[in-house]
């Protein structure tokens, strides 16, 4: 069931006001989540693949069973790229569907919008997307990738491949902003020395003089951590300008939105990326899990990322949470999920780190050629030492804050 914005302003009141005693039955047959994800608007192109597997994750649940004898039903909401609909579908979730958990959001900004209002609900909320870490939060799950685990790879790679000199471009927001100083910090512990930095808001799509900024600099490197649908235009204006022949790129984003299929081979090839999940990650898990979307959807299937697959493994690790809680409320399913539960997915071994709520997981480098990425090196289990180093949710659970500042400063970045 995907519930658009006419829909729900229709319904909300007769929702919240009128259902309670519906929902009580309603609920004695089903578990409830939802899934509120950019599905329109500037940035579908995550949302999309991101629905898709969810929506898989649930499929796969009830084909097993379902938990604890009862059907697992997912209700969808199209956020449009709406921060104002981020947070009236998750009050409509929390308060009118009475989901057991919500999936969903983006942007930092998407998922800072809602976590409050799930917070003060005591929905549980997975946040299932790579971000910039500080998160600490007993009632939310950070499944994707933190700078840590991703930034601190691919920075001294590429350096010690291209050389010591980099310009960085970035979105223009949590965590663009937040990001570009984790590259700094990376460039000047691994020697190097950064030319320039510059952010652009998601709908930019002249990159002309940025990209005659970055000629005049002469760089060994460019570093991109640009977003959504309108971004991809710097690719394919700097390919043009014959920069990708002479001045590589490194990125923690290009490819989360199939990014590199809506360019041609030749404006990407050479391409580094990191991230904790390629489609050439080789386990049977995967292979299985690719193999079964093939059979599903043909050619229709969208290309898979990280955010994609993670959200599959996020789902899963709350469902083996309400297993081993035996009950799908809220407190029985964060105590399980903090035991350390790990879950075996396509992109590996997937494992809760009770002190942040983040996970710890594998991170692979790869190499684009002929828009497939191809894996160059992979790190087991890596932890989420970022977020580590201003959140102890074993020492204090009641915290409920976003440490994006005072993660930058315990990590010595001014």
């Amino acid at each position: 069931m995907t519930i658009s914005r006419r829909t729900f302003l229709a319904g909300t009141a007769g929702a919240v006001l009128g259902m309670p005693a519906l929902m009580g039955r309603a609920q004695d047959a089903t578990i409830r989540i939802a899934s509120i994800l950019d599905l329109s608007g500037g940035l579908d192109i995550y949302g999309a693949p991101m629905d898709v597997t969810t929506k898989l994750a649930v499929e796969d649940i009830n084909a097993a069973g379902g938990l604890l004898g009862r059907r697992v039903e997912l209700i969808t909401y199209d956020a449009q790229s709406s921060i104002q609909l981020y947070t009236q579908y998750a009050t409509q979730a929390a308060a009118g569907d009475r989901v057991a958990a919500v999936h969903g959001g983006i942007t930092s900004a998407s998922r800072e919008a809602i976590r409050p209002t799930l917070a003060r609900f005591q929905t549980l909320y997975f946040y299932n997307t790579q971000y910039e870490g500080g998160v600490c939060d007993y009632n939310n799950f950070c499944t994707g990738s933190t700078p840590a685990q991703t930034v601190a790879k691919v920075v001294p790679y590429v350096m010690n491949k291209w050389g010591k000199k980099v310009y960085i471009v970035a979105a223009d927001y949590n965590y663009g902003q937040i990001t570009a100083q984790w590259m700094q910090k990376f460039v000047a512990d691994n020697g190097g020395e950064t030319l320039g930095v510059e952010f652009f808001p998601l709908d930019v799509t002249n990159f002309g003089p940025t990209i005659n900024k970055i000629q005049q600099a002469a760089p060994n490197l460019v570093i991109s951590a640009l977003v959504g649908g309108a971004h991809v235009s710097f690719y394919r204006q700097y390919a043009a300008a014959g920069l990708n022949a002479s001045i590589p790129i490194a990125s923690t984003t290009f490819g989360v939105g199939n990014e590199h299929k809506l360019i041609s081979a030749a404006e990407g090839n050479g391409l580094i990326a990191a991230y904790s999940y390629f489609e050439a990650v080789d386990n049977p898990v995967n292979r299985d899990f690719l193999a079964r979307l093939d059979a599903k959807m043909g050619a229709s299937r969208p290309g898979l990322n990280e955010l994609a697959v993670r959200s599959y493994e996020g789902v899963m690790l709350w469902a083996e949470a309400v297993k081993l809680a035996g009950t799908a409320d809220r407190n029985p399913v964060v105590e399980a999920l903090r035991t350390g539960l790990t879950y075996n997915g396509p992109s590996g071994a997937v494992t809760v780190d009770p002190k942040t709520h983040h996970c710890i997981q594998n991170v692979y480098l790869a190499e684009l050629k002929d828009q497939t990425f191809d894996i160059l090196e992979a790190y087991d289990a890596q932890p989420p030492a970022d977020t580590q180093l201003v959140c102890d949710l074993v020492a204090n659970p009641d915290q409920s804050t976003f440490f994006f500042e005072n993660g930058l400063a315990a990590a010595g970045i001014k």
